[in-house]
């Protein structure tokens, strides 16, 4: 039997979304550096302008150390509203060209344009025509990466950021992910990244070098997915609204914590960022988790559920504190500390818990 056509997948990814729009709704804004969040000392950058970013301000980054970074940093109120509706206007771009979509947040998404509906052979050109759409009916840039699956095409999507576009054909895959190093790699945290490079692994090439066995007695379940990873592997079809279950954040510390401060202050930025990341993605739910990693690895969680959903920062933050000091003092540093939401309302796409950079 002759082998099935490759997939055609596109991954669009806007640049700077909130930060762009902020600068484009604000002309005295543009060219500066802004960052989308809090400026205070327990706020959190949810995006920063390309400007900004010259000076190392990233998202989930504290608003206290971004000002540091860039002390002509100007902090711009989010404002989740008009994010959604130019959203809706993206979303409704990409319907014009297939109805397999599966959003990832208001700003990015996956499309499946192996049959598409204007009958365009070449993926590539439909990612150039949605670009160019999105720029005339937003006055707003895009990035998009064209592969056959869709962690080549997440990959590919922030090549050649902002405003640029990457291809990478079958065949081509491998290639791609040998010369990457494996921090960039989808899945693939800092945490992990470090272990990596404890082992000698810096590159896609070095991963693809470590048998199954290797893989399996360093990172265990993982194995199987680094394993396809490093070799260009994915067979995840682009799923059309998928239902998410949770939203989760959680942060690994370079020295276990024990202070009850310090604690407190982690859990209060954590908070802040997975805030950012409800909004992002507008899924707010009724059970707050915390999660506790120790010294020697074990883990536990504790959960507070209300009547509703939890839709402000400071209840989500409260809840997060009252679980936290519940478990004071802790029996032994904590090496990590999480929060998370379930029992979700939303009609977003399932995501997965996002892991803050160190900082």
């Amino acid at each position: 039997m002759d082998a099935p056509s490759p997939r055609k997948i596109i991954h669009i990814d806007m640049d700077a979304f909130y930060a762009s729009v902020e600068q484009r709704d604000n002309p005295a804004l543009r060219g500066k550096p802004i960052a989308v969040g809090g400026g205070g000392p327990r706020g959190v950058v949810a995006t920063a302008s390309y400007e900004a970013r010259k000076f190392g301000v990233k998202s989930a980054m504290p608003g206290s150390r971004a000002r540091r970074l860039c002390p002509a940093l100007i902090f711009v109120p989010p404002r989740f509203d008009i994010y959604r509706a130019v959203s809706g206007q993206i979303r409704a771009i990409f319907a014009q060209y297939t109805d397999i979509i599966q959003p990832l947040s208001l700003d990015e998404a996956y499309l499946d344009v192996t049959i598409n509906k204007p009958g365009i052979a070449s993926a590539t050109e439909v990612a150039q025509d949605i670009r160019r759409m999105i720029q005339a009916e937003t006055g707003l840039t895009a990035s998009a990466g064209v592969s056959y699956n869709k962690l080549i095409a997440k990959l590919a999507s922030d090549q050649n950021k902002p405003d640029g576009v990457c291809v990478v054909r079958p065949g081509e895959g491998a290639a791609f992910i040998a010369a990457m190093p494996v921090r960039r790699i989808h899945g693939v945290g800092p945490v992990t990244a470090r272990k990596m490079h404890d082992l000698g692994i810096e590159t896609g090439a070095d991963l693809r070098a470590c048998d199954m066995a290797y893989l399996h007695a360093h990172f265990g379940s993982a194995a199987d997915y680094y394993y396809h990873a490093s070799r260009g592997e994915d067979n995840r079809p682009v799923r059309e609204r998928e239902r998410r279950k949770s939203v989760s954040v959680e942060d690994t510390f370079f020295d276990d914590l024990r202070d009850e401060a310090a604690l407190i202050d982690e859990i209060d930025r954590i908070a802040a960022s997975l805030w950012t990341r409800i909004e992002k993605a507008q899924a707010w739910g009724r059970t707050v988790v915390l999660k506790v990693k120790f010294a020697d690895f074990r883990i536990i969680t504790r959960s507070k559920s209300f009547t509703g959903p939890v839709r402000a920062p400071d209840l989500l933050a409260q809840a997060a504190r009252d679980l936290l000091r519940a478990q004071l003092p802790l029996p032994m540093g904590a090496r990590l500390l999480g929060l998370g939401v379930h029992n979700l309302e939303t009609d977003e796409v399932e995501g997965q818990g996002e892991q803050l950079a160190l900082l």
